[in-house]
C-alpha cells in the first residue's frame, strides 16, 4: 500500500472517531444543561415552600413581623408614634424577639439609619404634595399653607424649618391641626439668618413646590424682610401672623413696663427659693424661660394667684403649715391688684386663641370671640386685639376661607422644635443632628414608606450625613485623641445640612422666571390696584 493510500485511511478513521466523540459530547452538553436547569428549579421551590412553611408557622403561632418590612415599619411606629428613644427600640424588641417571631433584633444605630433615610424618603416626596386646589389663589397650585419658623442656637447653628399645611385643614378636620395633619417640605442649617438668606432658600423651594396660598409666621424681623423680598421678585403670598406670638406681644406691649411686673418677676423668684426642699415644694412656681416670657408668663400669675388663695385673712397659729406658707409669700401680696388685673385681660384672650386655634379664624368664630373681647376690661387691649382679627379675616376673605376657617396657629413647629430638641439627640443639641430628623417627626408612618427606606442604600445615606460636621463626632475624636484639638478651627468650615425636595424633571435653564401678578381674573388674594394689577 502507497504512503498516500495509507494517509488516506488514517485521515477517515480519525473522521469516525471525530464525529463519534462529538455526537456524544453533544449529547452530554444537552443532558448537563437539562440536569442543571431541573437543579434550578428544584432550588426555587425548595426556598417557595420553606417561605410557605415558615408563613405557616407563624400564622399558626400568631406571630406577627415575618419579614423585614414588618420589622421596619414596627420600629419605626415605636420610634415616632410611641415616642421612645432608639437604645429603648432596640430593647423593647428585643423583649419581643420570641412573640413577634423577630429572628434577631436591630441595634440601636440601625434605627437610627432607619428614621434618617426616613427623612430622606419624605423629603424627596415632598415635591409632589398637593391639597385641594383654591379658586381664590389662582397661582397657588397645592392649596398649601407653609408655617415658617426658625429654633434658637443650637451648637454653632440655627434650624430654619418649612412645614405644609392644609389650607382647607378645619374643612376636612374638626379640632387644631397636629403633627400628623403637617409635613415638612424643607429643612436647612446655618450659622445664622437673615431676611435675604430666607428669601433665598424660600425662591429654591418656590421653584420646586410651586408658591404657597400663604405663610404663617411669628412677627420675627428676618422673616418679614424674607417675605418682603419675595414680593419684589413676583413671587409674593399672604402672610398670616401667628396669633400666639400676637397675643403675647400685645400683653408684653400693655404690662412690660408695668411698675409692678418687675417686682412681681424678682418676688416669684425668691418664693421658689424659700419653698423649694421644704414641706411646700409642691407649691413651686412653674418654670418660665426669660427668653419669649410674655409666651407663658399667664402661667406664673395664674400660679400666684391660686397661691394666693391657699392664704386666707386672719391670723395663723405660729408653726402651722399656714404661718410657714406666708412667711414664703414675700411682696406677692403687694401685687394682688397687678394680678387681678393681668388675669382679667389675658383670660378672655387666652380663651379666644383656644378657640381660633381648634376652629380658625371665621365669621362664626370671629362673633364666639366678640363677647369675650368685650369683656377685657382694658379698652385699648381689646380694640389692638380686634384689629388683628379683622386684618386676618380680610386675608381669609381673599383666600376664600372667611366660612371654612383659616389656620392661623404655628403651634404645630413650635412643638417641632420642642420634641426634637429632647427625642434621640443625647445631652449635646446639634443642630445638624437635630434638623435631619425633623421630617420623620411629622405625620404618620406608612408601610409605603418603610419599603421606600429599604430600598435607600448605605452610599445614598452616607452623601447627606457625612457632608457636615457632627458635634458628637468631634467630641469623641478631640477626647481621645488630645491633638486633634486643633482641628475643629478646620472643621467650622464644613457646610451644614440642607434638605430640600428636587424636582423629578429639571429645566436646562437654571434661572427662575419671575411671574407676573397682573391678571384679569376679578378674585384673588390680595386687593386690585388702580391700575388693575394685585398688589400684596
Amino acid at each position: 500500500m502507497s504512503y498516500k493510500s495509507k494517509l488516506r485511511q488514517s485521515r477517515n478513521q480519525w473522521k469516525n472517531k471525530a464525529g463519534q466523540r462529538a455526537g456524544k459530547n453533544r449529547y452530554l452538553t444537552r443532558e448537563l444543561i437539562r440536569i442543571k436547569n431541573e437543579r434550578d428549579n428544584f432550588n426555587e421551590e425548595l426556598k417557595r415552600t420553606k417561605a410557605r412553611l415558615r408563613q405557616l408557622e407563624a400564622q399558626s403561632q400568631g406571630l406577627v413581623v415575618q419579614h423585614k418590612l414588618d420589622l421596619v415599619f414596627l420600629a419605626l411606629q415605636l420610634f415616632l408614634v410611641a415616642r421612645i428613644g432608639f437604645r429603648a427600640v432596640s430593647r423593647v424588641l428585643s423583649v419581643l424577639t420570641a412573640p413577634l417571631g423577630i429572628k434577631k433584633p436591630p441595634c440601636p444605630q440601625t434605627i437610627i439609619n432607619w428614621v434618617t433615610r426616613l427623612s430622606l424618603v419624605r423629603i424627596q416626596s415632598a415635591s409632589s404634595l398637593r391639597a385641594l386646589p383654591m379658586e381664590c389663589a389662582p397661582f397657588c397650585c397645592n392649596g398649601l399653607i407653609w408655617m415658617i419658623d426658625m429654633s434658637i442656637g443650637l451648637g454653632t447653628g440655627k434650624i430654619l424649618t418649612v412645614l405644609a399645611l392644609e389650607a382647607h385643614h378645619h374643612q376636612l378636620a374638626p379640632t387644631a391641626p397636629g403633627f400628623q395633619n403637617v409635613r415638612c417640605v424643607a429643612v436647612c442649617v446655618a450659622d445664622s439668618w437673615t431676611g435675604e438668606r430666607v428669601a433665598s432658600f424660600l425662591e429654591r423651594l418656590i421653584a420646586v413646590m410651586g408658591r404657597p396660598a400663604a405663610y404663617l409666621k411669628d412677627a420675627g424681623t428676618d422673616l418679614k424682610k424674607a417675605i418682603r423680598l419675595l414680593g419684589d421678585k413676583g413671587l409674593a403670598s399672604p402672610s398670616i401672623d401667628d396669633i400666639s406670638h400676637v397675643i403675647a406681644n400685645l400683653l408684653k406691649y400693655w404690662y412690660g413696663d408695668h411698675p409692678m411686673f418687675e417686682t412681681f418677676l424678682s418676688s416669684c423668684g425668691r418664693v421658689a427659693g424659700k419653698l423649694k426642699q421644704t414641706i411646700l415644694a409642691c407649691l413651686a412656681p412653674p418654670k418660665v424661660q426669660t427668653k419669649a416670657r410674655f409666651m407663658n408668663v399667664h402661667r406664673l400669675i395664674a400660679w400666684a394667684d391660686r397661691l394666693l388663695k391657699l392664704s386666707p385673712p386672719g391670723a395663723a397659729k405660729a408653726g402651722s403649715v399656714l404661718s410657714k406658707l406666708r412667711s414664703s409669700l414675700d411682696e406677692l401680696p403687694s401685687c394682688k391688684t397687678f394680678i387681678k388685673r393681668f388675669l382679667s385681660d389675658a383670660g378672655p384672650l387666652l380663651k379666644c386663641q383656644q378657640i381660633l386655634k381648634t376652629k380658625g379664624l371665621s365669621y362664626a368664630t370671629l362673633t364666639d370671640c366678640k363677647p369675650l373681647i368685650q369683656s377685657i376690661p382694658s379698652a385699648g387691649l381689646s380694640q389692638d386685639f380686634l384689629a388683628y382679627l379683622h386684618r386676618q379675616l380680610d386675608l381669609a376673605k381673599a383666600l376664600g376661607l372667611e366660612k371654612i376657617g383659616l389656620p392661623i396657629s404655628s403651634d404645630q413647629i413650635e412643638s417641632l422644635y420642642g420634641l426634637a430638641k429632647q427625642h434621640g439627640v443625647g445631652q449635646i443639641k446639634d443642630a445638624d443632628r437635630i434638623a435631619i430628623r425633623l421630617p420623620t417627626l411629622c405625620g404618620i408612618p406608612t408601610r409605603a414608606e418603610a419599603e421606600q427606606v429599604l430600598g435607600i442604600s448605605v452610599a445614598d445615606q452616607n452623601k447627606i450625613t457625612d457632608a457636615f460636621t457632627s458635634l458628637i463626632k468631634q467630641r469623641r475624636e478631640v477626647f481621645s485623641n488630645p491633638d486633634r484639638l486643633q482641628s475643629l478651627g478646620t472643621d467650622q468650615v464644613r457646610p451644614h445640612i440642607e434638605l430640600i425636595p428636587s424636582a423629578k424633571k429639571q429645566s436646562k435653564n437654571p434661572e427662575i422666571y419671575d411671574l407676573s401678578t397682573c391678571y384679569k381674573a376679578q378674585s384673588g388674594p390680595y386687593p386690585r390696584t388702580q391700575d388693575g394689577c394685585h398688589s400684596p
